[in-house]
């Protein structure tokens, strides 16, 4: 009868094995933060030279330059703001029919349409930008802010789309019947019934095209130059320009907006109910 095989992991002592995952998780750490902590130092770093580990001297003066009226980079934070906004409406007005035409399972080229709104997700960014710029040329929309708008909204509607669909075919359609049942008109047993059901899945679209179009840059760059200027093109030219720290303090006003929209989105939109979507 042999021996019962003792593995390697039984023999080594429990420290080994949580010293072990305490230095992956901190390696995990360092990966995901370290970039922010860099960012964050660059915020207040005044004099900072490679080979120094950690800036000569630190304070606030990048910061007054960025608030500055003739730096623009609240203008900018405004301008990407207002076009965020502008997108998440325009890609609810047409991602709520869309999504609703969509979830019905008996559409005709149901598929067909919904690899359409992929289609532009399929080739590279910057490709597909600077033909739209081509087109938006010659019919009078760059370098403005419906011209920019559009050209977001097109990166938006993959998401919005898709998601709506998923929301609307997720709804329970047997209150939709009781409620036609009890005389409710299609249009009435739309907005009292399947629309509200379905608006947590909407308001998830609405945080992943608002975040889309807030971070959106080769799209404002083709569309938008020189007339529309928003924080990421500011981001960039400072970062291309050699100012690290009014890069870094562009990047971190970017977050703003961000983080305020989803906290106030996060009232109404709970993980409980997202797990229902597409289901």
């Amino acid at each position: 009868m042999n021996a019962p095989t003792i593995s390697l992991a039984s023999r080594m002592p429990k420290w080994v094995g949580a010293l072990v995952r305490g230095l992956l998780i901190v390696l995990l750490a360092v990966a995901i933060f370290g970039p922010l902590l860099n960012m964050l130092i660059w915020t207040v770093a005044e004099a900072w030279y490679f080979p120094n580990k950690l800036p000569l001297r630190w304070g606030f003066q990048f910061w007054g330059r960025v608030f500055r009226p003739e730096a623009g980079a609240m203008t900018a934070l405004w301008t990407s703001v207002l076009i965020a906004m502008m997108t998440v409406v325009f890609s609810l007005l047409v991602s709520i029919p869309a999504g609703y035409a969509l979830s019905r399972r008996t559409l005709p080229l149901r598929s067909v349409f919904l690899l359409v709104f992929l289609l532009p997700q399929a080739f590279p960014a910057i490709a597909v930008h600077m033909n739209i710029a081509r087109i938006f040329y010659g019919i009078g929309l760059n370098g403005t802010i419906w011209g920019v708008m559009l050209v977001h909204a097109i990166q938006g509607l993959v998401f919005s789309v898709w998601i709506a669909s998923a929301s609307f075919a997720a709804v329970n359609q047997e209150q939709v019947e009781a409620a036609r049942n009890l005389g409710a008109s299609p249009w009435r047993a739309f907005m009292n019934v399947s629309l509200p059901l379905a608006a947590p899945g909407l308001m998830a679209s609405a945080i992943f095209v608002f975040l889309i179009s807030l971070d959106e840059f080769s799209g404002t760059f083709f569309v938008g130059v020189p007339d529309v200027r928003t924080l990421p093109l500011t981001m960039l030219n400072a970062a291309l320009e050699g100012n690290y720290q009014i890069a870094s303090i562009t990047a971190l006003l970017l977050l703003v907006p961000s983080i305020a929209f989803m906290l106030f989105v996060e009232k109404f939109l709970k993980a409980d109910v997202l797990a229902k979507v597409g289901t």
